[in-house]
């Protein structure tokens, strides 16, 4: 009969210390966080986890993971409720174990920070030979690619620069002689890119409009002047410098190629090679049709300042064609064709093509405050033509 009483006090007793236990309060755990460095230095990318395991003496494979909380994309994790104990504490991606530390939790500990950096000497001791060979490659390349992108901001922000510049420039012919030494630079910095050239283009064109403008307020021709040339023809070899680059990439640039011919046609026609001058705007219409009203625009212009109406009027009607809500092709068209007016001696009157009256009132319509209106409207008045500001074109 003793060791059944014993027996049941024992047991009695050991379910009133088990409810003992659980009557006590729960501690809540520790918050463990920390950041991931990869062997570069770098935050450790590409997802993973990070596990908690207090089972440190079996394979990895034969442990019960305890916790397991994701690796943000800054490389950094956050785990909590995490008990007191003795773990290991592994950094796991793609099923595979990259690096583990051991962690000790006391009780009363609330916040732990491990961190794992696998620059660490002990952690690249355990590489292979080729995997540090291709480490060292990686922080090599790493460098150079923070190198190119360091020049790439730099670039960016002497492009601000120098757009502003050269449009307060488009106004006044001002001096651009340091945005021609800043996309100087540029184009030696980083000579594989199609926009630089462009724009280093843009600069000489303009430097040589300013100085064929001062040229011209001494009374001398701009094309009697060396440095005037230099800049126009420095002008054209570097929009097809930028044309080429952008062509032969991976993804050109159609806007980019379309500006870049009508870059090379402008300083052409600076030059007064009109030929060259035409050839580029078709070739910018070829490249970039969005901006077909504007390139055949500005060879219409260019043809006609050299005498060639023919070919002008063709190329302003294809401008005309192509957006009839441009002004400038309207009056080149009405300039080429009164020039094809015939005279009656018997009125002593020149008699316009058909088309000209309508060209001219077109650009009145769409152009009343054009410095040009004045001209028009004395040669409407001269032909004794009425005056239409609000005349719309038949359908064609």
């Amino acid at each position: 009969m003793t060791r059944p009483r014993s027996f049941v006090w024992t047991a009695l007793a050991a379910v009133a210390l088990m409810l003992g236990v659980r009557a006590g309060a729960q501690q809540p755990g520790a918050t463990v966080h920390g950041k991931i460095l990869n062997p570069a230095g770098d935050p450790f990318s590409g997802g993973g986890n990070v596990q908690f395991t207090t089972d440190k003496y079996v394979e990895y494979k034969d442990e019960k993971i305890l916790v397991s909380v994701p690796i943000a994309a800054d490389g950094t994790y956050t785990a909590t409720g995490i008990k007191p104990g003795d773990y290991f504490v592994y950094v796991i991606q793609d099923k595979k174990t990259v690096d583990r530390l051991d962690l000790t939790v006391k009780s009363g500990d609330t916040d732990k920070t491990l961190d794992f950096d696998m620059t660490r000497a002990e952690y690249l001791k355990q590489m292979t030979p080729e995997q540090r060979q291709a480490l060292e490659d990686f922080k090599k390349k790493n460098a150079e690619a923070t190198k190119d992108n360091a020049v790439i901001a730099n670039l960016n922000k002497t492009l601000l620069t120098v757009r502003a510049d050269l449009t307060a420039a488009n106004q006044t012919k001002g001096d651009v002689s340091a945005d021609v030494a800043n996309m100087k630079a540029a184009v030696d910095a980083k000579s594989d890119v199609g926009l630089l050239w462009l724009t280093y283009g843009d600069t000489l064109l303009a430097q040589g409009t300013h100085q064929a403008s001062e040229d011209r307020k001494a009374g001398t021709s701009p094309l009697s002047d060396d440095a005037v040339v230099k800049f126009y023809t420095d002008a054209a070899d570097a929009y097809k410098k930028g044309v080429d680059l952008d062509t032969a990439s991976k993804k050109p640039n159609a806007s980019e190629i379309g500006a870049g011919y009508n870059g090379e046609g402008n300083a052409f026609a600076k030059l007064n090679k009109v030929s060259e001058a035409s050839d580029a705007f078709e070739n910018a219409v070829k490249a970039d049709p969005t901006h077909t009203g504007m390139y055949y625009n500005n060879e219409a212009a260019v043809l006609f300042n050299a005498n060639q109406i023919d070919g002008a009027l063709a190329a302003a009607d294809k401008a005309i064609a192509a957006d009839p809500t441009r002004p400038d092709p309207y009056f080149i068209k009405g300039q080429a064709l009164v020039t094809k007016s015939s005279f009656d001696p018997k009125t002593n009157k020149l008699t316009p093509p058909p088309g000209c009256v309508d060209a001219y009132n077109k650009f009145l319509q769409l152009a009343p405050t054009d410095p040009k209106v004045p001209q028009v409207q004395e040669i409407l008045t001269s032909l004794g033509e009425k005056i239409d500001t609000k005349f719309k074109a038949g359908k064609k």
